[in-house]
């Protein structure tokens, strides 16, 4: 998360920085179009290195693609010359900021495997985060040169536009885990035809991207992620009526309408978050709203695979209370699995299954539902927003 957080506002910087202000808009676009060619990508190559290989590669795979990159980067830029800067290092702040966040990353991770807060561990990681996160806000903010500006939240852009984007993103990024999760452990799907029904939401992403770049200087960027949410609720309530018996056609349609859904959401609301701050201001502010957004991401996984573990138990209780010699349906598939050859215990455990894999699907289908509503309503946050007229493009400073 961490890494992310340096990485992701460096890297807008120095685009912003490299164009003029009126070509903002179709950077940040181009910017965008290169972080949705994971979601293509991702699944397809994780899926077959999973089935093909091991699952360690797909995190050593990274390191040659990394060490490009940054040759790459050093290339391009090593000759230009920044304005730079001595300020103190806030040492205590950054102390803090590594505490809290650490707490919370661990807490997340571990959360599930340790039964959350039955977990005498999980209790503690939480009261570090909850602690180390007020004795941070309580620093930061009487800090002349605090490692986090976090007056940036007192504008209404950036902190209506953060609170949008980031809410959005953890039901998002929730969604990509549990389908696939899902698709494997329920429905019997391998990595590699997972990744296969999850690889096109990065197609209209990436055709709509430019096409958004382009369009966005001459509308105003809320309409563009008010629509954007009306397709993510459209998406997920389309989900929501999944069954067992779902076929590749209808997994497929919700998400090509996610992919032209994203196009129409990472580069408005980063256009209105970064819209009216000073040049000075934009890396701070494109670094925290990143970090808040990546951080949501993570917290969005958590939390759904939980309420997807804990909705499935719910659900497995309610239909096993119609189970047993008083139900006619039950005595009938039972004597069906035992004429078929299948022993007794054998074929209540086929039974169970059955009613384990429709739990399972009753309660992704609910996650889908909350998730379509909150969409809807994030709209709200969208328009509480004020940004300058959408030609007044965002200016990094010093590009001509």
């Amino acid at each position: 998360t961490l890494s992310l957080h340096d990485a992701l506002p460096i890297s807008q910087s120095l685009l912003l920085s490299s164009y003029p202000p009126a070509k903002s808009s179709m950077a940040l676009a181009l910017w965008g179009m290169t972080t949705l060619v994971a979601p293509i990508v991702g699944p397809l190559l994780g899926g077959w290195i999973s089935d093909n290989y091991s699952w360690p590669w797909i995190f050593y795979i990274n390191v040659p693609v990394g060490l490009f990159t940054a040759w790459a980067t050093w290339s391009i830029y090593h000759k230009r010359e920044s304005v730079v800067r001595k300020i103190p290092v806030d040492k205590i702040g950054l102390a803090l900021l590594v505490i809290w966040v650490g707490a919370l990353q661990l807490m997340l991770d571990k959360g599930k495997e340790l039964d959350w807060f039955n977990s005498g561990e999980i209790v503690l990681l939480t009261v570090i985060a909850v602690v180390g996160l007020v004795y941070f806000i309580i620093w930061e903010n009487g800090q002349d040169h605090p490692v986090v500006d976090l007056s940036l939240f007192k504008g209404r852009n950036f902190a209506s536009g953060v609170l949008a984007i980031s809410v959005a993103y953890g039901l998002f990024f929730g969604s990509l885990v549990i389908m696939p999760l899902w698709l494997q452990t329920q429905l019997g799907y391998t990595a590699t035809e997972a990744g296969k029904v999850m690889a096109p939401v990065g197609i209209f992403a990436i055709l709509l991207s430019p096409v958004i770049g382009k369009l966005l200087p001459k509308v105003d960027a809320r309409w563009v992620a008010t629509t954007a949410f009306l397709g993510f609720a459209l998406v997920f309530f389309l989900r929501a009526r999944f069954n067992t018996e779902v076929d590749t056609y209808n997994l497929m349609v919700p998400t090509l309408i996610q992919g032209a859904a994203m196009s129409m959401f990472f580069i408005p609301l980063t256009s209105i978050i970064l819209s009216g701050q000073r040049p000075e201001k934009i890396p701070a502010a494109s670094g925290l709203s990143n970090f808040v957004r990546i951080m949501c991401g993570g917290m969005g996984a958590s939390i759904m695979t939980t309420l997807w573990d804990n909705r499935s138990t719910l659900h497995h209780a309610r239909l096993t209370e119609s189970t047993g010699y008083a139900s006619s349906q039950f005595v009938l598939q039972a004597d069906n699995l035992h004429r078929a050859g299948i022993g007794e215990q054998a074929a209540y455990g086929m039974i169970d299954r059955t009613i384990s894999v429709q739990a399972s699907t009753m309660a992704a289908t609910d996650i889908f539902w909350m998730a379509a509503w909150m969409f809807l309503a994030l709209i709200f946050f969208v328009w509480m927003t004020k940004p300058k007229r959408s030609g007044a493009p965002v200016d990094a400073g010093g590009a001509h």
